[in-house]
């Protein structure tokens, strides 16, 4: 069942989202050659404890991290590691939440290290841009078909593959609710969109293939192909005048 928020509780979930989307900027700003994944996560901990808020991920279901960190092949739900380190090149994708005042923020972004291919960067340009493609048809009225259309029907025209095995999902009061947002689907079809939904749209593109597999320690998820991929996120609000990015800096 759908968790539908009044303006109180959208206005809540405000500060949580604001937080999730200051550690994912620093996280940014923070990204060089030669640092380990483990030192950028304890680094991204600190910042959101000195929020005062505590990291959504870490302990969900027993992920021992506070965000998600994963470098080029890897889709999502890489482990941060000291033995893992950053260089000139890599693609990284850090997804990140914060919890603060009964309410979670969730969003992700892929920083380039460097200088990295022209496909690699069409790669990222187009993932980014299916999200805001994404974002501008959750309006009330429309279908979650049309959000995963969006997605689906801008990056495939480029030849990427959108992951099917990992979706988005409804956030607020639990860092997962209902209902799942694909980003694949058919334009008019689904659930109707209605106000006070609050979703993490998170288009997940690999740059050959859709298919995906998960590693032997039970999270990183790696493309099957071995080509890169990119991951966007962010938790929007669907309100009567439109959808509202809630995980702004």
């Amino acid at each position: 069942m759908v968790a539908l928020k009044n303006s109180a509780e959208i206005k809540a979930m405000e500060k949580a989202c604001r937080i999730s989307a200051e550690t994912l900027q620093l996280a940014g700003e923070l990204i060089k050659p030669g640092m380990s994944t483990k030192e950028l996560d304890r680094k991204l901990h600190e910042f959101i404890k000195k929020q005062g808020a505590v990291p959504s991920f870490l302990g969900y279901g027993g992920f021992p991290g506070c965000a998600c960190i994963s470098l080029n092949d890897q889709v999502i739900h890489g482990i941060p590691s000291d033995k893992v380190i950053i260089k000139d090149g890599d693609l990284v994708k850090v997804d990140v939440g914060a919890y603060i005042d009964g309410f979670h923020g969730d969003n992700a972004a892929t920083y380039a290290v460097g200088e990295i291919s022209p496909e690699a960067r069409l790669l990222m340009d187009a993932t980014r841009d299916s999200l805001y493609k994404a974002i501008e048809a959750a309006v009330p009225g429309n279908r979650l078909g049309d959000i995963g259309h969006a997605v689906q029907s801008h990056v495939e025209q480029f030849g990427f593959g959108v992951v099917r095995d990992f979706v988005g999902h409804g956030v607020g009061r639990k860092l997962h609710e209902s209902p799942e947002v694909p980003n694949f689907g058919t334009a008019g079809k689904g659930i109707r969109l209605l106000p006070g939904m609050t979703l993490a749209i998170e288009p997940m593109i690999n740059a050959k293939g859709h298919e995906v597999k998960i590693l032997k320690d039970g999270w990183t998820v790696k493309t099957v192909s071995g080509s890169l991929s990119a991951h966007f996120e962010h938790t929007i609000a669907i309100t009567t005048n439109g959808p509202v990015i809630l995980t702004r800096p």
